[in-house]
């Protein structure tokens, strides 16, 4: 049975992500992966459930398939689109979850979805902050029932997404005209 725990942050996270996505850039390096190391494990200060979430993208998400067997033998266990469309996860850990992977088609709405959010919640301490709070009542009132923590959290999570996404594409597109004018 997983146990549902929120943690303080631990500068470890940073290091730990930099060690996986060594590991698993050497097991799909043909596929010429970006890795992102995203969710609150990402976030310096943030509290959280001590999984490394890690974000993959690729080329074609389907050519991810034919290396299942590069990812087992990092340590990865497949399990396909896993409700979400254009996906490929992986864990790492079975019931002592270590890491997860998203790996999405490069330029996947749910890669910046999760860049976003990241961002946000380094850019928006506040909303961290009460973001911690909340993980950390939820995950005591799960009695650890993951689909009731992510049920708690889910209102948030939406809210904060959306505000997340809306600010992330406008910095983007602020900063690239900025690129442009200065080039000019």
């Amino acid at each position: 049975m997983r146990i549902i725990e929120v943690v303080d942050y631990q500068d470890s996270w940073t290091k730990n992500f930099e060690d996986e996505s060594q590991l698993l850039n050497d097991a799909i390096s043909v596929l010429n992966p970006t890795i992102h190391h995203i969710g609150s494990t990402a976030v310096q200060g943030l509290a959280a459930k001590p999984i490394i979430d890690i974000l993959i993208e690729v080329e074609n998400v389907i050519d991810l398939d034919s290396y299942n067997s590069e990812m087992k033998a990092a340590g990865y266990y497949g399990r396909g689109e896993l409700g979400i469309p254009g996906r490929r996860f992986f864990q790492k850990g079975g019931d002592n979850r270590s890491h997860q992977v998203h790996a999405f088609k490069k330029g996947h709405f749910d890669v910046v979805r999760h860049l976003a959010f990241r961002d946000y919640l380094i850019n928006h301490p506040e909303v961290a902050l009460q973001y911690a709070t909340l993980k950390r009542h939820v995950a005591m009132e799960s009695n650890n029932d993951i689909d009731r923590y992510c049920d708690g959290k889910s209102e948030f999570v939406q809210k904060y997404e959306k505000q997340a996404v809306e600010w992330y594409l406008f910095n983007k597109s602020s900063k690239k005209d900025a690129l442009m004018r200065a080039s000019s």
